[in-house]
């Protein structure tokens, strides 16, 4: 028999994971809201005369693929992070009330890392700007 239908006071505690997994995914729309305000105007030919703006536009897509790897990684292992700390969280507190305070301060430094990814991924495609810039 699950924790829910044993006590079922724990059913609206379980609600506060779901909610911090919704901010980390949260963080990934911010981080492709602000990729895309780094594209700018693009005309390929400019690209063929002006060697400068080749090497621009190469080295800032490398660094819009890296910032959304680290935050996609970062959010995908703090997410996975809560779900564990998240299911802990209701049995524990199915055994004993005074320990979800606890957990879930736990529960709010594992979500406190899906921010420092969002932080990292957004400075490093602060580095590039995709398109006819020099």
């Amino acid at each position: 028999m699950g924790g829910g239908v044993r006590v079922p006071r724990i059913k609206t505690k379980n609600l506060t994971s779901i909610i911090f997994c919704e901010a980390v995914a949260v963080y990934g729309l911010i981080l492709s809201i602000l990729m895309l305000q780094r594209l700018k105007k693009f005309t390929p030919h400019l690209v063929n005369i002006n060697p400068l703006y080749r090497r621009k536009n190469w080295s800032s897509s490398y660094f819009m693929f890296a910032g959304g790897l680290c935050g996609g990684f970062v959010n995908l292992f703090c997410g996975i992070a809560m779900g564990i700390i998240g299911s802990g969280a209701a049995l524990a507190d199915a055994a004993n009330k005074s320990l979800f305070v606890r957990i879930l301060i736990v529960e709010i430094f594992c979500s406190a890392l899906g921010l420092y990814g969002l932080i990292v991924s957004v400075l490093i495609i602060s580095n590039g700007e995709l398109g006819d810039v020099t």
